[in-house]
């Protein structure tokens, strides 16, 4: 792994380092336009239709007003309503009352289809993110999963692409509300233009507040991303299917939700601490932009006693000045919020910026069909990263072209590790691993794993349907029905399949409605199909009888033997019965090659080989 990759993740400290995280607005509004151009372009035509309506439907309101008191000082006015109606003085007033109230209801009717538009541009974005992760983890390297530093950079990317909607609507918001509030700042300017400026003063300090506590909030989620993992785990592991079992058997429920309480309770201390700061504080600054407003009412007032200004106008400039210091210290707050997001944001684009570093080479070679030669591993060494103990190294052997191939070992040995090596998985730390005269790195990576049929001891258990757990093996094949059931037939899964309801489309496993569970044995009989699935070149098998009865493991080692005639097959297993039908089998101890040769012959070494198999061969006399 690279050093990047290891390098702890440092929260911005400083305003300016968290105000940098704003660079991520221009992006993500990409990926708002990625996700659909045309609901974009319909929101900001229509909020920017929306952001003109409240001032001119208060300029309307002063026209009314200057229009009633005009008319009330008319020195030959009627004195009654019918008399109003009966004159020809009241036809401005009542256009102007009508062009109010059309555009009460055109803001009312565009408030709900903006709402509408921002709902399915939300659900796009959401899914439109959330795939472009899944693509991207899909192409990073197995190293990066199993550290502990990208598994919390992958929750958090993952929370984000999900859960930043919010900053979506609140930059179309901020964008809306800047055009209102520059059309209420022209209409101030024209009178005084000193109350923009007043009014701007008393609203910094709430602003530097809210921004404060928006990145005190921030660093608080950043650093508790690994308790909020186990937070999730402690949840998912006390109330699921999978650990039932156990969870009832040695009475967990107690610890798991004392484990629960304890991290929750110690999430909400620190919030709570935040949450109090910002509600004092917010409150005192705030009062200062009440202070702001009411000097600026008050010389509104004094101006229309002295004359200067009309009742319409007082009333324009105070509901003016009214919604502009509203919507400033929204904009504010908002603004201070999108930082805070944008922080957020990090987390996403960060995730992305990781790269893999097993890839295919430029001018890489096609894998051979057949092999011709077979495998070379050529004093190859790995260490898992972050680890001191090599897990193999100074391993050299064949893995020979149509040739079983048995690895055996005590736990910890390597033989895993030499699997993952063989799929490029990792690749050497030290070393060479050749196919055909050829470094394993020349080839395609995606046409080399596509020519291995792994089955791994921890393998997956799909809550799909029984066609679909087979299919996996060679996914694009998935409707072929046909070969599906081939499969099963050569794995023995076909007999379990025999007694489902459902058959091959029956929903196996119980996360979802209708899903039937299966033993652990008929589990891995349908894993062992996946590897037959694949049709590879190259069959892996790692433990894949452990939960088969004797004579089930029996039988699919001889379909196993049959079956992989001509192909490449490699077979690891603690059962001895199993690997004496391999052609050859290599004996592992503390990662290195310790002895090769058939059954019989590593019998008669009396090694490592001869004694793990009288022990294992005692417990059945």
């Amino acid at each position: 792994m690279s050093s990047a990759r290891l390098t702890p993740p440092v929260v911005p400290a400083t305003f300016r380092a968290r105000f940098s995280a704003l660079r991520n607005i221009w992006p993500f509004l990409l990926l708002v336009w990625q996700a659909s151009p045309m609901l974009l372009l319909i929101s900001m035509a229509l909020r920017l239709i929306r952001a003109v309506l409240p001032v001119t439907a208060l300029w309307i309101g002063k026209l009314i007003i200057d229009e009633v008191v005009r008319l009330s000082a008319l020195p030959d006015r009627p004195v009654d309503l019918p008399g109003w109606w009966q004159s020809d003085l009241l036809g401005l007033l009542i256009g102007y009352v009508v062009a109010e109230f059309a555009l009460a209801i055109l803001s009312d009717v565009l408030g709900r289809v903006v709402g509408l538009v921002d709902t399915l541009l939300s659900d796009r974005l959401t899914m439109s993110s959330s795939i472009r992760l899944m693509e991207h983890a899909a192409t990073l390297d197995l190293e990066d999963f199993e550290n502990a530093d990208f598994q919390d950079k992958l929750e958090r990317a993952r929370v984000q692409a999900s859960g930043r909607m919010s900053l979506m609507g609140l930059l179309f918001t901020q964008m809306q509300n800047l055009v209102t509030v520059s059309t209420f700042a022209a209409g101030l300017v024209l009178f005084n233009p000193w109350l923009i400026l007043l009014l701007a003063l008393a609203l910094i300090p709430a602003f530097i507040g809210e921004a404060h506590f928006n990145a005190q909030s921030y660093s608080l989620d950043f650093g508790r991303t690994p308790q909020r993992r186990e937070l999730d785990y402690v949840r998912q592991t006390a109330a699921s299917v999978e650990s039932a079992k156990e969870v009832k058997i040695f009475g967990l429920n107690s610890f798991l939700t004392n484990r629960y309480r304890e991290l929750s309770e110690s999430f909400y201390t620190a919030s709570r601490a935040i949450a109090q700061r910002r509600a004092i504080w917010g409150g005192v600054l705030t009062a200062l932009g009440t202070l702001g407003y009411y000097a600026a009412y008050g010389w509104i007032i004094a101006s229309t006693l002295a004359g200067d200004l009309s009742l319409g106008d007082l009333t324009f400039l105070s509901g003016s000045f009214l919604r502009l210091r509203s919507l400033l210290e929204g904009l504010l707050t908002t603004f201070s919020s999108t930082a805070a997001q944008a922080l957020y944001l990090d987390d996403l684009f960060s995730f992305f910026q990781v790269k893999p570093e097993i890839l295919t080479q430029a001018n890489a070679l096609p894998f051979p069909k057949p092999i011709r030669t077979g495998f070379v591993f050529e004093n190859v060494g790995f260490r898992y990263p972050g680890a001191e103990r090599w897990a193999v190294r100074g391993m050299n052997f064949s893995l020979h072209a149509g040739e079983t191939l048995a690895l055996v070992g005590e736990n910890g040995a390597g033989k895993t590790t030499l699997v993952k090596l063989l799929a490029r998985l990792y690749d050497p730390d030290e070393g060479r691993i050749t196919l055909d005269g050829h470094d394993l790195r020349s080839y395609d990576l995606d046409a080399l794993r596509g020519e291995m049929g792994v089955i791994f001891q921890d393998f997956m258990r799909y809550n799909l349907s029984a066609a679909d757990n087979i299919a996996v093996g060679r996914i694009e094949e998935r409707n072929n029905r046909p070969r599906i059931i081939v499969a099963a037939q050569r794995s023995m899964a076909d007999q379990v399949i025999e007694h489902l309801p459902d058959r091959y489309d029956q929903m196996i496993g119980k996360r979802f409605r209708n899903g039937v569970e299966l033993s652990g044995g008929e589990w891995q009989k349908l894993a062992i199909a996946r590897a037959y699935m694949r049709g590879a070149e190259v069959l892996i098998l790692d433990e894949p009888t452990a939960a088969l009865d004797a004579r089930s493991e029996f039988e699919v080692f001889q379909r196993f033997k049959e079956l992989s005639a001509g192909k490449t097959a490699v077979l690891i297993s603690h059962r001895f019965s199993s690997v004496r039908m391999a052609d050859r089998i290599l004996v592992l101890a503390e990662g290195r090659v310790e002895s090769s040769g058939t059954h019989d012959e590593l019998l008669a070494l009396s090694g490592r080989y001869a004694e793990l198999f009288e022990l294992q061969a005692a417990g059945y006399r």
